[in-house]
Parts: structure tokens; C-alpha cells; sequence
């Protein structure tokens, strides 16, 4: 019998100590919910936020509780609350009221500036700090974002044809829960332990606590996402010559006073934030929480407006450290007829803080004091001159971070998410998605709006059947309707969902071509692509290319086997008969090649025939590092012009014959007929190379290193009767820059040579993408260099510089900004024995039309000029 009373009171003691739930609804004096309300627990970190409706829910363990709801603009309300047990619900709905900013309160001395630039100014001067106050921490971070279609064009561009299962509403809504860890400098793991998408029970979220990191308003310069342009931080070190400042007022919250300042911007045509608040606290000269937009004259790609919030609390623990709580995201956006909008919204809880500094550093001066001054009055009555001796005292601060951040590395047990490997960022755990819906309701801080729950209850009940062979058919019915002008742009496919097997016929653009080698050009070509659910796949391309001058049928095959789920390992083949240009990565396009053919009398392309066959193997051997083999053998043939037939003969201009003309080769480039083994082995490595690992697969991300890369090919001679001997060592360097405001530098440079004498034909020279049309097919590549000229057997070197200013200069032209045009600037350089030092000089405009690049080139070889051109092509 005793055992019995054991297991009850056993039973009573569980039931009470389960948690209970804490709901309600916060909304204004009007009754207005107001969405994205933050709701803490004071003096934890256990934190919470209402959706679009205003509901909120909390889940604590039963016990007396201090509940702190705040909203950006409006005073915090306290409310004590108790929280009984087993499961029961508290409903607790509060109204917030707009807080009362009093402007009396802040008086500057010897100025006529409004009284915000003083508090800006003491924000900007511990900024610095306050970007690296925390060494490191780890949190708990809770995403739910959400987008949805308001108007669903037909067809886009008029064109192509949108699906039967685009429609208006919700298109994407996901949850997922993820412990994060953060650490000096600005290094940021992550591991996702639930995700949720409406809809697919075995999708995976791609929210990302990290992603967060760009929009920190202690940096200078801010990246939303939505725009290759940095935003000027309304505290940045010289955000004054950006923007305007007007004090509000000033209130006091949670013991301390907090101004609210108006920013807005100073000319429209600066990178900057359109308008809103930002909130400093009095004496620390913190953010305290933020309310900014970007509109249209942040020529933001596809966006209309942009709207973020942000709200900070002071961390657990007895250091004077803020973090941040709570983050929401708003866009509206319009792009190719669809009009939608969406959210992000982040919580962050559970904070286990290490900061940088035991105690805050004093101020170089100290802040005068009035005598008799109330005990609340600000400390903004101070001139800018005096403002500006109060600088903190930051000597060591990066070396007491370095410090401070090898002590919480140590800190496993406490600030650690778990072993994650070099440069992964996220990893996604397995089983994530295969939490059920009491699961969530558990553990989910924001409660659904209606709509949501709706989306969630609707996808979910319908997902076994929109899988299901009858509903896939039935959208591929729609779906694989023929379009005309979808084979000519991009295509036609026809798909079998259900079986995800897909067939591609290539556009009519790459089917139809012109050439003096074999007239009028047919090349029918299908793809067959077979998926399965671990993103593995194998294509398979059957071509068959016809000559109507020279009568030559070149029947091909290409097969792709992506055999690895979760990284790049792949094997391919290649057989048949191929028409080749002698330079395989031409920018000369058939469809280039074609036109300037047919209306130019130009026929720049000078093409072989092979025979035979090679294999590939690719691999990513460790994370940054991919290795890839070519083994190869082919029967060669030197072919000629049949035809010189054009629809329009430009007077003066006659073709020429299908032999390149090389400076090293003056006697002629022909080689009859000869054989080729050849092999060949190529490693990239990306160092540093950060990524997230996922159960379908492993995305990688970018890095702050170049990327370099060797290739050694070699000739086999006397393998199969192969005709060639040669060793062929490169080596090459490229890397994409951030420069902030000024905009996005990129180079490449290769370097190399072929050793000893080589025995070689000239298809196996080292080529140098040139350019002899106005068209561009690759703006990072030579737009006036001669597509063969300077083609080497001896040794080279070839660089390409290209920056992107992202109308940096533009913006700043009252009748250019509307276009939203963008400035490049771009030079290339090569040296060989026959080429001298040749330099490219190209100045241009992207986004002309929204999706057009046009640059004016000069070409410089020894010091002088050998000629001028515009190139066009595409350019977002």
C-alpha cells in the first residue's frame, strides 16, 4: 500500500510541476492589435513575441512571474502574473499606450543643433564598444517566416506560361527552433533542432538565425538582402553627413531614460534608411530598440518597401551588457507581375553571455554635473567639443576580446551547441521535420495567426494528396501544354512529377545555327533528367547534329551521375562526333556567330571535328577543397569552308578560311588529321569556405579567402596512336571583395605554361576568351582581344579586374537615380611572347532595362592604342 501512496504523490508532484501556459492579446488604446509585440519574463532571458493578430503565449513552470511587454514607441507595462500547473492557461491581455516623450527635459548649451545630434554623438563614440562588448554567447533562437502572393500575373513577360499551382495566398511558411553560439569576431554557429514547412512534412526551413548578423546597427555599413548597396547605419561613425536628427523626447523605462530620435535622410540619393526611430539609452549611449524603413530610393531589387524592428535587453547576469531580443522583417515586394509580401520574425532567448569587459570602461572626461541638477537629468547638455573628450577609454578592447573570446572556446559545457566541423556554419540534424504538431504548440513562443493556422491545416491534410500520381498528373497536364515561345526563349520540358523524371528540349535558338563550315545547322537535342529525394540525379543527352552544306551527321551522347546526396561527386561521359570551335570557352556563341554570319559576312568561328570519347570524375574531397579528372581520346580532322552563303553582304567584307590566325603559328594553324590521349586533373581550393550541412545535401557559403586553383594537362603521345606531347601547368587566383559603399570588387588571375618543347595542334593551345562583336556573352572575360591571335604554346598570363559600384555615383543624379542604373569599371590584362603587354580599359552601366550591361572598352598593347568598342549583353 505504500507504494501506492508513493506513486501518487509521485503523480501530484509531476502534474504540478508541469508548465502552464501564459495568452493573451496586446493591443493600443484603440483596440489595434499590435503585431510583434515583444513579451519578457524580467530578470531571464525567456522571452516571446504576438503575431500579426497580437496574440502572444508564453509556457513557464508554475510559480510567480513578472511579465514585461514592450513595443517600439509605446511604454513597457509590467504585470505580475501566476502561472499554476499542469497545463492550464492563464489569459493575461494588456493595452499599451504610446509612450509619453517629453522634449523639455534635454536642453543643449552653446548650439543651435537640435538635441539628438549631441546623443548621436555619444552613440557613435561607443559604438565600437558596443560592437564588441560580448566576447561570445548562445542562444536559443525561434524563426517563423511567412510570404504570400496578392496578385498572380498569367504569363510572365506575356510569355511563359505561370504554373497551375501558383496561386494567391500563402506560398512558403515555415517555423524551425535552432541553438545558436556567437563569438568574436562576428563568428556565428548554429545548429537547427526542429523545422517545420506547411505543406512538406520532409522540407526543411532555410531560416537562419545567422543570416540575422548582417543587419547589426554597431557596424557602419548594413546589407538587408534585398539590394547590392550597403545601408549607412543611423549611428555609423559618419552617419551625420547622411542623415537628419530630431529628439522626440525623452521617457523613462525600466530605470532607465531612453531618447527617441527621428532619422531621416538628407538627400534621397544616399544609401541610407528612409525613415523612422531609433532609441538610445541616456548614459550608456546604447541602442535600445529601432523601427527604420527603406523605400523605393533605396533602389532595392524587386522591393518595395522594407521595414525592420529591432528590440534590446539588458543580458542575464550582473556585467552591463545589452543584447538583442526580438527581430522583425517586413517587405512588400512587385517583380514580374507577382505583388506579395512577407515577414520574418526572430526570438532569442536563453542567453548564456560572456562579455568583453567585467566592468564598462570609463570615459576619458567625465560628464560635467550642474549643481542642484535633479538626479534625472540628462547628461546631454554638453557642447559637440566636449562631447567629444568623453571618448571611452578602448585601449586593449581587441586584445581583452581575443582574450575573453579563447576563455568562453574553452567554455564547452556552457556556451557550446555541440562539435560542429571547421567552417560549418548550421548544421541541420536529422529528423527535424518529424516533429508533430503537440510538438510545436509546446515549444512555439509565437502563437499562429488564423491565416496561418489555416495554411498549416489545409497544406498538411492535402499534402497526400497534391503527392499523389492523380493531382501531379493532373497539374503536369497544365503544365506541359506546348508554348511556342517557350521553346524559343528558354525551352520546352515536359514533366512527370510524380516520378520527378523530366525531359528538356533545348531552345530553338541552340537547335537552329549558321556556319560557312556546315551551312545551315539542326541539332536536336533532348535531356533526360531522373531525380530522387536525396537530391541525387542522372542526365542523359542525346544529340544528333546535321550539316546541309557538308552533309555530315554527328550523332552525340552526354550522361551526368550525381552519386553523392550530400555534396558535389559526380561522374560524367561524353561520346560521338562534335563540331568544335577550336577555343571550347568562347564567348562566340552559335547564336553570336550566326547573326554576325548571316548580316555581317564575319564567320569568326573557326571550327575542328572529333571523335571519341572522355570521362569525368568530380569530387569534393573536404569542405573547400574539389578535385576533378578528365581521361580523353580523340580522332581529330581539320575541316573547310562549303558555303558562303549570307541573307545580307556587307560591301568590302568576304569570308575567310576555317584556319585560326595565331602570331605564333605565321605559316598557318592547319594539322590535316591526328589523334589525342589526353588527361588532366584540376583542384580548386576555397580556404575558409563556411557552410551548412543539411540531411539533403551540404550548401556551401562564401568566404573571406581566394579561391586558387591548379590544372596540370598532359599530352600522351603514342597512347592509342595519339599524336600529341605536352605538359600544360596552370595555376589561378579569384576573389570577390565587399568595399562597403564603393561597392563589390572581383579579379581573377591565371597564370602558367606549357614545359620543354611541346608537341602539340593548335586546339590544345592555351586560349584566351576574346571578343570581336558588340555582343558580350561574359563581361569578365576580353571584349576586344582577337579570338585567336595571341593563343600560346610558351608561357602567359592573364588577370581581369572588375568593380561594381552600385550606383554609387549614379544615385547621386536626381534624373539617373530613377533609372536605377549602376556603374562598372573594368580592366584585363595578358602577356605573352607574340602579345606583349595588353591592357583592356572598360567603363559601363548595369541594370539598363533592368537586366542590360553596356561598356565602352579601349585596348592598349605596348603603350598604344589598337582600338576602341561597346559591348552589350546581360547585366541585373
Amino acid at each position: 500500500m505504500p507504494r501506492y501512496y508513493l506513486l501518487l504523490a509521485f503523480l501530484l508532484i509531476t502534474l504540478t510541476a508541469s508548465a502552464g501556459v501564459v495568452r493573451g492579446r496586446i493591443t493600443d488604446p484603440q483596440g489595434a492589435a499590435l503585431a510583434f509585440a515583444n513579451v519578457a519574463v524580467r530578470a531571464t532571458t525567456t522571452s516571446t513575441a504576438t503575431n500579426e493578430q497580437g496574440n502572444y503565449q508564453l509556457r513557464l513552470q508554475p510559480g510567480q512571474y513578472e511579465l514585461v511587454f514592450q513595443y517600439v514607441g509605446y511604454k513597457p507595462r509590467i504585470e505580475q502574473v501566476r502561472v499554476a500547473g499542469g497545463d492550464t492557461a492563464t489569459v493575461l491581455d494588456v493595452t499599451l499606450t504610446p509612450d509619453s516623450y517629453k522634449l523639455k527635459e534635454v536642453v543643449v548649451r552653446s548650439t543651435d543643433r537640435d538635441p539628438a545630434y549631441a546623443i548621436i554623438q555619444q552613440a557613435q563614440q561607443w559604438r565600437r564598444y558596443h560592437l564588441r562588448e560580448v566576447a561570445a554567447f548562445r542562444a536559443r533562437a525561434y524563426i517563423k517566416t511567412l510570404a504570400r502572393f496578392l496578385e498572380v500575373p498569367g504569363k510572365v513577360f506575356g510569355l511563359i506560361k505561370v504554373g497551375p499551382d501558383i496561386k494567391p495566398g500563402i506560398f512558403y511558411l515555415s517555423e524551425s527552433v535552432s541553438d545558436m553560439s556567437f563569438r568574436q569576431p562576428n563568428v556565428i554557429q548554429e545548429r537547427m533542432i526542429s523545422s517545420r514547412v506547411s505543406g512538406d512534412t520532409k522540407g526543411i526551413s532555410f531560416n537562419r538565425a545567422g543570416r540575422g548578423a548582417g543587419l547589426n546597427f554597431y557596424e557602419n555599413v548594413l546589407k538587408s538582402g534585398f539590394s547590392e548597396r550597403g545601408f549607412v547605419s543611423p549611428i555609423a561613425d559618419g552617419a551625420m553627413l547622411f542623415y537628419k536628427y530630431e529628439l522626440e523626447g525623452t521617457t523613462q523605462q525600466g530605470g532607465v531614460t531612453v531618447h527617441k530620435i527621428r532619422v531621416t535622410l538628407r538627400r534621397r540619393t544616399d544609401p541610407v534608411f528612409s525613415s523612422g526611430h531609433i532609441y538610445i539609452v541616456d548614459g550608456t549611449w546604447r541602442i535600445h530598440s529601432i523601427s527604420l524603413n527603406l523605400d523605393k530610393n533605396a533602389q532595392l531589387d524587386y522591393v518595395d518597401q522594407f521595414h525592420i524592428e529591432q528590440l534590446f535587453a539588458p543580458a542575464p547576469g550582473p556585467s552591463d551588457v545589452w543584447v538583442i531580443q526580438s527581430q522583425k522583417i517586413t517587405v512588400g515586394f512587385t517583380a514580374f507581375g507577382f505583388k506579395g509580401s512577407g515577414y520574418l520574425t526572430a526570438v532569442l532567448s536563453n542567453y548564456k553571455v560572456t562579455p568583453t569587459y567585467p566592468n564598462r570602461p570609463a570615459p576619458t572626461v567625465a560628464p560635467p554635473v550642474a549643481a542642484n541638477e535633479p538626479a534625472d537629468a540628462p547628461v546631454t547638455r554638453e557642447t559637440a567639443a566636449d562631447i567629444r573628450k568623453q571618448k571611452p577609454k578602448l585601449a586593449g578592447l581587441s586584445r581583452e576580446v581575443r582574450r575573453q573570446t579563447k576563455l568562453a572556446e574553452r567554455d564547452t559545457a556552457g556556451l557550446s551547441i555541440g562539435k560542429l566541423k571547421r567552417g560549418e556554419v548550421m548544421l541541420v540534424e536529422k529528423g527535424v521535420n518529424e516533429r508533430d504538431s503537440s510538438y510545436w504548440d509546446s515549444v512555439r513562443p509565437i502563437p499562429l495567426t488564423a491565416e496561418e493556422q489555416k495554411d498549416y491545416h489545409v497544406k498538411d491534410s492535402t499534402e497526400v494528396i497534391r503527392n499523389s500520381r492523380p493531382y501531379q498528373d493532373s497539374l503536369d497536364r497544365v503544365r506541359n501544354k506546348f508554348s511556342p515561345s517557350s521553346l524559343l526563349l528558354g525551352g520546352y520540358t515536359y514533366s512527370n512529377t510524380f516520378y520527378k523524371r523530366y525531359w528538356y528540349v533545348a531552345p530553338v535558338f541552340n537547335i537552329l545555327n549558321y556556319n560557312t563550315v556546315e551551312g545551315a545547322v539542326i541539332q536536336p537535342q533532348v535531356t533526360f533528367t531522373q531525380r530522387t529525394d536525396d537530391r541525387r540525379f542522372y542526365t542523359i543527352t542525346p544529340s544528333v547534329r546535321y550539316g546541309f552544306s557538308n552533309e555530315l551527321i554527328s550523332p552525340s551522347l552526354a550522361a551526368t551521375w550525381q552519386y553523392a546526396p550530400a555534396k558535389v561527386a559526380r561522374v560524367s561521359l561524353q561520346a560521338g562526333r562534335f563540331i568544335e570551335n577550336f577555343d571550347a570557352s568562347s564567348q562566340l556563341t552559335p547564336f553570336i556567330n550566326t547573326y554576325y554570319t548571316l548580316f555581317k559576312n564575319r564567320n569568326y568561328a573557326k571550327l575542328y571535328r572529333r571523335d571519341g570519347a572522355q570521362i569525368s570524375y568530380q569530387n569534393e574531397v573536404v569542405n573547400g577543397l574539389t578535385l576533378q579528372g578528365t581521361l580523353s581520346y580523340y580522332d581529330r580532322r581539320q575541316l573547310e569552308n562549303t558555303t558562303i552563303d549570307l541573307w545580307v553582304d556587307k560591301p568590302g567584307v568576304a569570308f575567310t578560311p576555317n584556319q585560326p590566325l595565331n602570331a605564333e603559328l605565321p605559316y598557318g594553324t592547319g594539322f590535316g588529321r591526328n589523334q589525342a590521349a589526353t588527361v588532366e586533373l584540376t583542384a580548386s581550393f576555397r580556404p575558409g569556405q563556411r557552410y551548412i550541412s543539411r540531411p539533403d545535401g551540404k550548401i556551401n557559403l562564401s568566404s573571406k579567402l581566394p579561391t586558387f586553383t591548379g590544372t596540370w594537362r598532359q599530352g600522351l603521345s603514342g597512347v592509342l596512336g595519339s599524336d600529341v606531347r605536352y605538359t600544360l601547368l596552370e595555376a589561378g587566383i579569384r576573389q570577390t571583395i565587399g568595399m562597403g559603399l564603393l561597392g563589390t570588387s572581383s579579379y581573377k588571375v591565371a597564370a602558367g605554361g606549357f614545359l620543354g618543347q611541346p608537341e602539340l595542334s593548335f586546339m590544345d593551345y592555351r586560349h584566351f576568351s576574346g571578343n570581336r562583336t558588340y555582343l558580350a556573352a561574359d563581361f569578365t572575360d576580353f571584349q576586344l582581344l582577337d579570338y585567336y591571335r595571341y593563343s600560346t604554346r610558351n608561357r602567359f598570363l592573364e588577370a581581369h579586374y572588375n568593380h561594381h559600384f552600385n550606383g554609387f555615383f549614379l544615385n547621386k543624379i536626381p534624373l539617373l537615380r530613377q533609372l536605377k542604373w549602376q556603374e562598372v569599371a573594368s580592366l584585363n590584362y595578358l602577356t605573352t611572347p607574340e602579345a606583349g603587354h595588353y591592357v583592356e580599359l572598360g567603363v559601363g552601366l548595369e541594370h539598363v532595362f533592368k537586366v542590360m550591361r553596356v561598356d565602352f572598352y579601349t585596348g592598349l598593347q605596348s603603350g598604344e592604342r589598337v582600338g576602341t568598342g561597346v559591348r552589350v549583353g546581360i547585366g541585373f
